[in-house]
């Protein structure tokens, strides 16, 4: 951990998630972007596998805080309390938390250690697809994160207008950066431009590519939230009627909560079906997205999902579920083609619609292309980030 001598530094910026494959790839180069414009960070999460990689990309240090993602209150107390004495050494100006898990332990930390700017940022609300005391509980739980933040930035114009219609946050503690996003998009990364020979190559020997045959790329966790019953439901139906379609799964699948875990016959279905291709884990998202004729994103819940900026910025038509924070991004029969949430046969038949009229849906792609690099080119994010950070730092100087 950095040392709390007072230095050359300009502020003190702690970021926490609850888990690091979140550092890893939510808010992927923010705390190396603050670095190198002065300022001190210090990074934590639960430890995992992405904990190194986290290091070494960001070139900021880390510290292990053991958070589950359930609900397990003796032990959340005692990571509550390893964090307030992690702030009490490290003594921030500014903690700034994402994930459920990491903002209610986060900011509640943050206060107790009487830290001056404590901002959480909201990316998606858990209770949305949830009902009865759960979602009593998790409603109950956001208001908490709120009420001990001093900010609050939701990722999407749909979760601040939930989060003030419902009174989980005050009004006056809610911002929305930019147009929305957490961490807009890489446009260098995901680019056509971007994709070597060998990358392309390495990607169709992975994913047994055959040029005669058309394929739909879903991006995600594999959980019932993420709408994966629905997904293989609905390739199910038009596999008969379309022998040359092939499904692509890029994510792992669930283990942890048994309430996300898909059921027995479902996973059976991904791993035995020769038409469907599930790859755990990638680095070469954009390399897929490029391959790929559909993204299907039937999420049930968002907040700004990255993947739909991913697939507008490399050009791939999009379907996706009807909820809060897909629409933010994605207009009906304008920039994609949306369908109600968990209904498969409305899903079925949009993706129908998609692979008969393609030309249709390739011109909707490229009018998506266009917004996404006005509105959400990462660098500005970023810029607008440190902007913030330094004026609310300010604020609380005076």
């Amino acid at each position: 951990m950095p040392d709390s001598k007072p230095g050359a530094r300009e502020l003190r910026l702690l970021r926490i998630t609850t888990v690091p494959i979140s550092l890893r790839l939510l808010i992927t180069g923010q705390a190396k972007f603050m670095a190198n414009h002065g300022m001190e960070v210090l990074l934590c999460s639960a430890d995992g596998p992405e904990v190194e990689l986290v290091r070494d990309y960001e070139k900021c240090p880390h510290v292990i805080v053991p958070f589950t993602r359930a609900i397990t209150p003796l032990h959340d107390l005692r990571c509550l309390r390893q964090l307030v004495d992690l702030m009490r050494r490290f003594r921030p100006d500014i903690v700034h938390t994402h994930t459920p898990k990491a903002g209610l332990l986060g900011m509640l930390a943050a206060r107790m250690a009487r830290v001056p700017v404590r901002i959480h940022t909201v990316a998606g609300l858990p209770y949305m697809t949830t009902t009865g005391n759960r979602r009593r509980l998790l409603v109950a739980m956001e208001r908490l994160t709120c009420l001990a933040a001093t900010n609050v930035w939701p990722n999407s114009r749909s979760i601040l207008n939930e989060l003030t219609e419902r009174k989980i946050c005050s009004p006056d503690k809610l911002e929305m950066i930019g147009q929305g996003s957490t961490n807009g998009i890489d446009l260098a990364q995901f680019s056509p431009e971007s994709l070597s020979d060998e990358t392309l190559t390495a990607v169709k020997r992975e994913m047994g590519y055959d040029p005669a045959c058309r394929y739909l790329v879903v991006v995600g966790r594999l959980v019932r939230d993420k709408g994966i019953i629905e997904m293989l439901a609905a390739f199910r139906g038009l596999s008969g009627e379309l022998p040359d379609l092939r499904l692509v799964l890029l994510g792992p699948l669930e283990e942890e909560r048994a309430e996300e875990t898909l059921p027995a016959e479902t996973v059976e279905e991904l791993t035995g079906n020769p038409a469907i291709v599930h790859i755990p884990w990638t680095d070469e998202v954009p390399a897929y997205l490029h391959l790929a004729h559909l993204l299907v994103h039937p999420s049930h819940r968002e907040g700004f999902p990255n993947v739909l900026l991913q697939a507008g910025a490399m050009g791939c038509p999009i379907v996706c579920s009807r909820i809060p924070g897909n629409v933010d991004i994605v207009s009906d029969d304008v920039t994609g083609l949306l369908f109600p949430v968990g209904d498969v046969g409305a899903l079925t038949e949009e993706l129908r619609r998609a692979l008969t009229r393609y030309s249709e849906v390739r011109l909707m792609a490229d009018e998506l292309l266009q917004e996404i690099r006005e509105r959400y080119d990462r660098g500005v994010i970023h810029q607008t980030l440190l902007r913030r950070y330094r004026e609310l730092a300010a604020s609380e100087e005076r």
